[in-house]
């Protein structure tokens, strides 16, 4: 890792991500699947993954530092505070505040004039293809955690990983950009496997209900002057204390954190805290380079094609609550009815 990069990743702004978790929240559940992280993911391991990658395929200085910024104005508990500004769908709410907190870092703009970079040049990944892109293609930010999760959630051995990686290679897709892509259909193929698989993490019905519950308590603890909107790109620690000294938001946040299972039903529930809740389907479809060009796997294995399809279809028109502790179903809040969700977007 270059060393402007390893003195960017170092500066304070980016260090707060240390106590900004992968997760969204969910790992402060009592869920099997989260309980079994080999060890905390946050925000910052993901960004300096995103740049190492976006380094060893470019070698261009200012798309790895933009792929090393691209998070650093993520909010506590990530993209939970996107259910909490109604943009769970799209997931892009908490992003608006990247280019302020890179301007107002003294450190970090010492450092890019140091290194020759305008601010305009990191501040937004989303113009570097490697970087970032448009689902399902394959990009530096999707590669990372997909591969962040495989090892630390989904128990994948590094030898296999590794296998993957390796078979990577910069090509140019069917729009004419640079775009990650496998040189092998079976490594291809294997990858979309283990992306599918933490596709289904990212929309289960654990997840959606925990982030919404989550949001939900945010929110009245907001409304109730425990904290400040500001206080949410502080840090999850920080946060979490502030919610344990109010007596009601404690035992909120004591319920949530007791939930290790949930249910559902097609109509709504009358006596307790449920959420109906659409979401963001993440998916990758990526390139193979073989003998006749680059082609998406899905193209090329109809299986394959068939269980992207499969994930696409999932339908979420139903209501989910804590299948846990009586207590715990009994509601998040005294006041269940104020609090019930239901999230309906149009997809």
């Amino acid at each position: 890792m270059p060393d402007i990069l390893d003195e960017l990743a170092n500066t304070p702004e980016m260090q707060r991500l240390s106590d900004i978790g992968m997760h969204c929240g969910c790992e402060y559940t009592a869920i099997p699947m989260y309980k079994r992280e080999r060890s905390r993911y946050t925000r910052l391991i993901h960004s300096i993954g995103v740049s190492k990658i976006v380094w060893q395929f470019t070698k261009d200085m200012k798309q790895a530092i933009a792929g090393l910024l691209h998070d650093i104005a993520t909010p506590v508990f990530a993209h939970t505070i996107d259910f909490l500004n109604n943009d769970h769908m799209a997931q892009e709410s908490t992003e608006g505040k990247t280019l302020s907190f890179i301007s107002n870092s003294k450190p970090i703009m010492a450092i890019l004039e140091k290194c020759g970079c305008g601010i305009e040049d990191v501040s937004d990944y989303h113009k570097y293809p490697i970087a970032d892109n448009d689902t399902p293609m394959l990009s530096a930010d999707r590669l990372e955690y997909t591969i962040g999760n495989a090892y630390l959630v989904q128990h994948i051995g590094l030898d296999q990983i590794r296998e993957m990686y390796s078979d990577l290679t910069a090509g140019i897709n069917e729009n004419g950009d640079p775009e990650l892509c496998f040189q092998s259909i079976d490594r291809a193929g294997a990858f979309v496997q283990v992306a599918l698989a933490n596709s289904h993490v990212y929309v289960s019905d654990e997840d959606r209900y925990s982030m919404q519950c989550l949001a939900d308590i945010i929110k009245r603890a907001i409304e109730s002057g425990i904290i400040e909107p500001d206080d949410l790109h502080t840090s999850e620690s920080e946060i979490i204390n502030a919610l344990k000294k109010d007596k009601e938001m404690r035992r909120a946040w004591e319920k949530f954190t007791s939930i290790s299972s949930v249910s559902t039903s097609q109509t709504e529930l009358l006596d307790c805290y449920s959420a109906r809740v659409f979401a963001k389907k993440r998916y990758i479809d990526p390139l193979v380079i073989t003998g006749n060009g680059a082609k998406r796997i899905s193209n090329i294995d109809a299986e394959i094609k068939k269980e992207i399809k499969s994930f696409l279809d999932w339908d979420f028109d139903y209501w989910i609550y804590a299948k846990t502790t009586a207590e715990c179903s009994a509601g998040v809040f005294e006041d269940t009815q104020k609090n019930k969700r239901s999230c309906e977007t149009i997809s």
